[in-house]
């Protein structure tokens, strides 16, 4: 634990992060004071969940009455495409109004679509825009700024319909931005600029996501939310908004594949030009307010000429498929944007599978029993060893309790005589361990996958259960919703965790008994304490480990039918420690 939390400290220190050439850094001022007019402020503690989204009553409110208004202006240009809907903004070349088709917002049925982009200025404030500024001796007065009103040529944004947006400065040049969209969320923005003046023009195009941490989802030490970009070919983790907000700005090492910011199940990423050597950074804008930028080298246009530069933004919900499609498409990385972690290689199996068998049945819960059931057959072979290896050992204690008076004074030649032993039986005192080894992956990549992978999110089950990725939602404690109260988080136990600890506590009463009176204890207390310590978790892991439970029971009764002098066994130590209890008990008295 030291070192994985300790790794970020270490890293900053060992190899802090290269200053930003000074040049560079005022131009990334200058587009700071052209595409942001807020106060800077001290920010307020960030209060999130793990979907994300506005949670103050105030700024909701505030929200809904500042769309109203900013969406009912004319200078906007409808963006319709089948996964998103919104538009452009005129006024700055924004695009700041952007919610999910496929995306509600809970999971009532009724409830709105997910809005990923808000306008500058409201409360949920998050949009892209694509600009110029001046490069070194240039004149940023000649430049369209954060005011300026464009043309547009186009009536709206679809997969079929490009529009392009023209502004003209007055002194020869004629800046224009043509947007495209796809079928999901991917939209392209060619910059050109031409030059119809006398003299060669120099500007610097730019690309920059503008966010608040207000929506941001919850960012824990597993799952990442916040600042995320690609860089040399690698995917980086690292930053998250208290950096960027004790550090001003954050610039990334190594070449950007792309930029933006992520919550668990959203994304927005920039994308450069291909071959091309953008300067990025994120810097925080205080009251709360982040940008992730992108600006290119100068280019300079020679009278009569012009120049153009083409960034990919993309805006929606961080389905793998869609991800890893744009990857074949050559965004880097771009499946990884998914924080699967150092098991991905075990992860996204599993991620697959389960999957699959949500296509073939059509209810996530119904794949979740189906996935346990294959993991314990497969796991089956291993069950059967671990019972032959228990009922090998327990046929030898009478051997080793021998060897153990017989060397009790040499240690060496006691560990020697036991292995020796061991080998003369075919047996292997760890062979129980293998199948505990082997579900400890298998249950977290089952975890991971549950609170990461958008297509499980608001997947029902049956009856209560509306949500596999969300707590159980009934309490045992309020009588299940009847009593007006909603119990602390160490004590919502629901029905879910219950049967956890229900299903556990017969799993052990079948399991041998433990000769360690300290271990018999812990048996003893450990189903009660999973059950809460689990009781947070999915509801969809705690039906997989339920379901795993009770195979587990059926199997250690057939596996007993197969060595009954396991069993035999099993219930002489039983009834031993009964009878050592009530001694005790006894001479207590």
């Amino acid at each position: 634990m030291l070192l994985l939390l300790g790794w970020e400290y270490a890293t900053s220190w060992f190899y802090p992060q290269p200053a930003k050439p000074v040049a560079e850094q005022q131009v990334a001022d200058k587009l700071g004071s052209a595409a942001d007019t807020t106060t800077p402020e001290e920010p307020k503690p960030a209060k999130r969940t793990r979907e994300g989204g506005l949670q103050d009553a105030a700024d909701i409110a505030a929200e809904q009455l500042d769309l109203a208004a900013d969406l009912a202006s004319p200078a906007r240009v409808p963006i319709a495409a089948p996964s998103l809907t919104g538009s452009i903004n005129l006024t700055g070349a924004a695009i700041d109004d952007l919610t999910l088709n496929d995306f509600r917002q809970t999971v009532a049925k009724d409830s709105g679509p997910v809005r990923l982009f808000s306008p500058a200025g409201t409360p949920a404030q998050y949009f892209a825009q694509f600009g110029w500024v001046a490069g070194e001796g240039g004149d940023s007065a000649a430049l369209p700024g954060a005011d300026t009103r464009w043309q547009v040529e186009g009536e709206r944004l679809t997969p079929d319909s490009p529009v392009t947006l023209h502004w003209a400065n007055g002194q020869g040049q004629t800046f224009s931005i043509r947007f495209e969209i796809d079928r999901d969320y991917l939209v392209t923005a060619t910059q050109t600029v031409a030059n119809t003046g006398s003299t060669p023009f120099v500007a610097r195009p730019f690309a920059l996501v503008n966010r608040t941490d207000k929506t941001a989802s919850t960012d824990t030490w597993n799952v990442h939310s916040g600042p995320i970009g690609a860089f040399d070919g690698s995917v980086d983790f690292g930053n998250n908004y208290k950096d960027v907000l004790k550090k001003g700005t954050v610039s990334p090492g190594g070449r950007a594949d792309w930029i933006g910011f992520t919550d668990i199940y959203w994304l927005s990423a920039l994308v450069p030009q291909d071959g091309a050597t953008p300067s990025t950074d994120f810097r925080s804008l205080g009251n709360r307010l982040y940008r992730a930028d992108l600006i290119y080298q100068p280019v300079t246009v020679p009278a009569g000429k012009q120049a153009t530069r083409t960034t990919r933004l993309f805006a929606g919900a961080k389905e793998s498929a869609v991800l890893d499609k744009y990857e074949g498409q050559g965004i880097a990385n771009f499946g990884l944007a998914i924080d699967w972690g150092w098991f991905r290689w075990f992860e996204r199996p599993i991620f697959l599978l389960l999957d699959k068998l949500f296509g073939l049945t059509g209810n996530f819960g119904v794949a979740i029993i189906l996935l346990t059931v294959i993991i314990r057959g497969i796991m089956f072979p291993v069950a059967q060893k671990q019972f032959a290896s228990m009922a090998g050992m327990r046929a030898i204690q009478p051997k080793l309790k021998a060897l153990q008076e017989r060397y009790k004074e040499d240690r060496p030649k006691l560990q020697q005589e036991t292995m020796a032993l061991y080998k003369q039986e075919g047996v292997n005192p760890l062979a129980g361990c293998l199948p505990i080894l082997i579900q400890i992956p298998i249950f977290f990549a089952l975890y991971k996958t549950l609170i990461l992978t958008i297509e499980m999110r608001h997947q029902p089950f049956a009856l209560w259960i509306k949500d596999l990725s969300a707590p159980d939602p009934l309490h045992i404690l309020n009588l299940f919703g009847m009593l007006p109260f909603d119990p602390p988080s160490f004590l919502a136990i629901g029905p879910l965790a219950l049967l956890l600890g229900v299903t556990m506590f017969f799993q052990f009463r079948l399991n041998p008994v433990a000769m360690d009176p300290v271990q018999q204890q812990m048996f003893a207390v450990m189903p009660w304490v999973m059950m809460f310590v689990m009781a947070p978790f999915a509801a969809g892991l705690l039906i997989y480990w339920i379901i795993s439970n009770v195979l587990t029971i059926a199997q250690q009764q057939f596996l007993y039918s197969r060595h009954p002098q396991l069993k035999e066994q099993a219930a002489k130590d039983k009834a031993d420690m009964a009878k050592k209890h009530a001694a005790k008990k006894d001479s207590g008295r």
